[in-house]
């Protein structure tokens, strides 16, 4: 039997950081949008409060697309008195899934009377199996992989793992995240009023090492701390044949940091490599020019787009 004949359905996900942008990407294409509160959710690509989550799913499933709502902050002592409500509104609203780290949002669900699917994202962590099919017996429906692995170890994750598994195919990747405003500290020691300082996602401020003084690491800072990213852009648009053939169940594209211009297109291009390669697996032939081109039109020329570490040998 045939991945087709299976009912295989590789879902296209994709973060939206406003309404605007949620409405855009699912009529580009994505199958299922993530949102979510700075409170709960890190590296998010813009703010959704909770008075608009429910106007977030309903403008979703009117189009077909299903709401993931993340919930994957490191929580403290301050913010765990919030967490019951906001989970019990997040079901309220009509969200298809929680993405969690904390085992606190558990213990909160619990204490809300929650129960929605959960999506287990421990960041770079979650790296093997079973610790991953240990989630899957405490409710975890799906395992979102560390960005870190290869693709060995990204196929033998799929035949192993009881749960269904979700990768990251686009976008930049976090190398480095501290609750500590890193930022503010340092303009504060050199004198200055951090509050002068636009320290959110649209300054321009970057990390340069001195050996490697032609990459630039985009830096941000949040309520949640502050944020390094990759220098480049994990694409692998004219690969997904092979994860398509491994079952891989969800591919991500990441949005932060990005216009909304540009994400649009990535959707449009993955959409097209998805339903060509599901319509005649047997014959798939990737299109450069109609699936890759686009994308590399409209890449900022101080972001390369690479592989990510698919085709690395990973020593630990």
């Amino acid at each position: 039997m045939t991945l087709t004949e299976s009912g295989y359905k590789p879902e296209l996900l994709v973060t939206a950081g406003s309404m605007d942008e949620l409405i855009r990407l699912i009529e580009a294409g994505a199958d299922a949008i993530q949102i979510g509160d700075p409170r709960f959710g890190m590296r998010l690509s813009g703010h959704f409060p909770v008075e608009e989550l429910g106007q977030a799913v309903k403008a979703a499933h009117e189009r077909g697309a299903r709401v993931y709502v993340v919930c994957n902050n490191i929580m403290d002592n301050a913010i765990l008195p919030q967490l019951p409500d906001y989970l019990k509104q997040v079901q309220e609203a009509g969200a298809d899934a929680i993405v969690f780290g904390d085992p606190a949002v558990l213990i909160a669900m619990k204490q809300a009377g929650v129960s929605l699917p959960l999506h287990w994202n421990a960041e770079m962590t979650s790296t093997n199996y079973v610790t991953a099919n240990y989630w899957g017996t405490k409710g975890a429906v799906r395992v979102v992989l560390a960005r870190e692995l290869n693709m060995d170890q990204v196929l033998e994750f799929k035949n192993n793992a009881k749960l269904e598994v979700q990768v990251q195919v686009h976008g930049m990747t976090n190398i480095y995240h501290s609750k500590r405003a890193l930022v503010s500290n340092y303009f504060v020691h050199q004198g200055q009023d951090p509050t002068d300082a636009n320290l959110s996602q649209d300054r321009k401020l970057f990390l340069i090492e001195e050996e490697r003084q032609d990459e630039r690491f985009p830096v941000y800072e949040d309520r949640n701390g502050t944020h390094i990213m990759s220098s480049d852009d994990v694409c692998m648009v004219e690969n997904m044949q092979e994860l398509l053939e491994a079952g891989i169940d969800s591919f991500k594209i990441e949005g932060l940091l990005k216009p909304i211009e540009y994400t649009e297109t990535v959707v449009r291009c993955y959409r097209a490599t998805i339903d060509a390669y599901m319509a005649d697996p047997e014959g798939f032939e990737f299109d450069e020019e109609q699936w890759l081109e686009p994308i590399r039109a409209l890449q900022h020329p101080e972001r390369e787009l690479s592989f990510g570490f698919f085709y690395k040998e990973q020593v630990y």
